[in-house]
């Protein structure tokens, strides 16, 4: 309303213009003297406007009839189109020019514009594949869902803008949260364009989410096969992807096939810590301890983990506490300056009563590096050594104001995990959990804390009335051992295994 509004007043201006104009020039003297051949003509102001005015549109009609007439010249010598594309050549320089005008608009962030230069452009050149995708993206920048999905269904159904169309109705689905639909997607967009990074992350990741690891490993080898992944990156996916196949074979109960999968996945990528704990039950249950040794060390050497030592622990579980410190030292040789080092030497020699060997190999982690772990383990060598009760809460007390030591963090949000996972719980992302120390002390807690030989139980019998003032035998210290994270008891009152 407003915009016909001022297309009004400028027309009225304008003629308002045009006749103060012409009064003007009615009531200027003199004027312009043209002499040819002899014959001399004379015009008035006005008359000379017009006479300019009649040569310019003169000049134009003749250019245009020329260029008539070359075009029917051609059309008589055989060429069948030239007349189409004389009279075509001005809608496609108004249709380009709309097109153009649409681009920049939609570069600006201007979506209705956008729009609305397309279907101009569409109007005069009759090329949906150039304007229909224009107008797609910019129904979507304009928020319109709808009329973006009904143009992106039209590029579907022509061969030469079909990838486009399905890649737009995918991320539309996407956003929705349809993962199903655009996981279908998805597949018919790879099965056209199998070298398109964009879809490949994609399908690979809708893939793992929905648990499909040998679609998911048969899209990361396509991504190697195209280049465009790194040979080292592609097998500590392809393992990732073997381990997780070989976790859902657990539930299915077919032993053997859990076997293969868990050491294919350690022969992958030797340092995957999950990887490398399956591989080693697997290779326990085949009876073959000596394998599970090796892999352990070397995952050891490469990044100490608690699940490592309760791996390691479980291959000879009837030991005695001394005949664990002397197999343990495969471990705890290598790595001597890692904390995760020190503090299961100490844990080993906390189970064997050595308490001042302890005390020498946790050294001066509280002070350096203190964890809830670390922490926890000086509140148990105090108590083995005869400490007041005092001593012993108050280090426990500080075991819950220090940090809980590294976790299993997703690189891209941050998010923390009480165990590792092929995929964030938190952003989908794919293969993107570390073994790190959380920004943050409000972490979930981890198989490495409940192994610890805590001793809150034993503290909680002590408070009793006559209770005797150093530890007796039945305290939960002299026949602690170590235990795998899924055998050890949770909480504050957790006690460790009796022998």
């Amino acid at each position: 309303m407003l915009w016909s509004l001022i297309k009004i007043i400028l027309f009225v201006v304008a003629v308002a213009a045009l006749a103060l104009g012409a009064g003007y020039l009615l009531e200027s003297e003199g004027g312009v003297q043209i002499t040819v051949m002899g014959s001399e003509y004379t015009f008035s102001p006005l008359q000379s406007v017009i006479a300019v005015v009649v040569l310019v549109v003169a000049v134009w009609l003749l250019l245009k009839l020329i260029s008539l007439l070359m075009a029917t010249w051609h059309f008589l010598a055989g060429d069948e189109t030239a007349l189409s594309r004389y009279f075509d050549r001005n809608r496609e320089r108004k249709g380009f020019e709309a097109l153009s005008e649409g681009l920049m608009a939609l570069a600006s962030g201007e979506g209705r514009v956008a729009m609305a230069r397309a279907a101009k452009a569409e109007k005069y050149l009759n090329k949906p594949g150039l304007t229909n995708l224009l107008t797609a993206q910019a129904a979507e920048m304009a928020g319109d869902r709808r009329k973006a999905e009904e143009t992106y269904k039209k590029l579907v159904a022509d061969d030469a803008t079909r990838f486009v169309g399905v890649r737009g109705i995918m991320r539309q689905k996407l956003a929705d949260g349809d993962t199903e639909t655009a996981l279908q997607l998805a597949e018919r967009a790879f099965a056209i364009k199998p070298k398109h990074e964009e879809v490949q992350d994609v399908l690979l990741r809708l893939q793992a989410k929905k648990e499909d690891w040998s679609g998911a490993r048969q899209t990361l080898s396509a991504k190697l096969k195209h280049g465009s992944l790194p040979r080292d990156v592609h097998k500590r996916r392809d393992a990732v992807l073997a381990l997780s196949e070989a976790k859902d074979i657990i539930a299915d109960g077919t032993s053997i096939q859990v076997q293969e999968k868990a050491i294919e996945a350690n022969k992958l990528s030797p340092d995957l810590i999950p990887a490398a704990v399956m591989a080693a039950q697997s290779y326990v249950t085949k009876g073959k301890p000596r394998y599970a040794t090796r892999i352990l060390k070397k995952a050891w050497e490469t990044a100490p983990h608690p699940d490592l030592a309760a791996a390691f622990a479980a291959i000879e579980p009837n030991e005695t506490p001394a005949q664990r410190i002397k197999r343990f030292a495969a471990l705890t040789r290598v790595n001597t300056d890692n904390p995760e080092t020190q503090m299961l030497s100490a844990e080993l020699h906390i189970a064997n009563e050595d308490f001042p060997e302890a005390r020498r190999a946790l050294g001066n982690l509280v002070d350096t590096d203190p964890t809830a772990r670390s922490v926890t383990l000086m509140a148990a060598i105090e108590r083995g050594e005869g400490a007041e009760d005092a001593v012993v809460r108050g280090w426990l007390a500080r075991a819950l104001a220090v940090p809980r030591g590294p976790q299993w963090i997703c690189d891209n949000c941050q998010h923390i995990h009480a165990e590792w996972a092929p995929i964030c719980e938190n952003c989908d992302s794919f293969d993107t959990l570390a073994w790190t120390n959380p920004p943050n002390s409000e972490v979930a807690m981890p198989g490495g804390v409940q192994m610890l030989p805590l001793i809150v139980g034993a503290l909680e019998s002590k408070d009793a009335p006559d209770a005797p003032d150093e530890p007796e035998e039945g305290d939960g210290i002299e026949d602690a051992e170590i235990l795998p994270p899924d055998a050890t008891p949770q909480g504050e009152d957790a006690t460790v295994k009796q022998a």
